[in-house]
Parts: C-alpha cells; sequence; structure tokens
C-alpha cells in the first residue's frame, strides 16, 4: 500500500510540475496555479498526511 501511494504521489507531482510550466495549455489548462495545480497539490499533501497518520497509528500498537 506504501509503495502505491509513493508512486501516486510521484504522478500526481509530475503532472503539477508539467501543469505549471504550461505544457497542458493546448487541453485548455492555463499555466502556473490553476485549478489543475491546487487539485494535485492537495491530493499530495493528504497523501502525505494519511501516511504519517498510519506510521504513527503503527507505531502505538
Amino acid at each position: 500500500m506504501a509503495k502505491i501511494l509513493e508512486i501516486i504521489g510521484i504522478v500526481l507531482v509530475a503532472i503539477m510540475t508539467l501543469g505549471y510550466m504550461g505544457i497542458f495549455q493546448s487541453y485548455g489548462i492555463k499555466n502556473g496555479t490553476s485549478e489543475l495545480f491546487w487539485g494535485c497539490a492537495g491530493a499530495t499533501l493528504m497523501i502525505i498526511i494519511y501516511r504519517k497518520m498510519k506510521r504513527k497509528q503503527e507505531e502505538e500498537n
């Protein structure tokens, strides 16, 4: 499960970077801090928080 979350996180960061650079302008997505950027950033943050909570939960048990 942890490896899958890491791969998803890396993919989200890659999409976020490409969107920021303007690679997806041909699809109608603005470059810079667009909705795509913030969506990927939020999802990546949620993965980080989830993994931290799971690690803390495993340490308690």
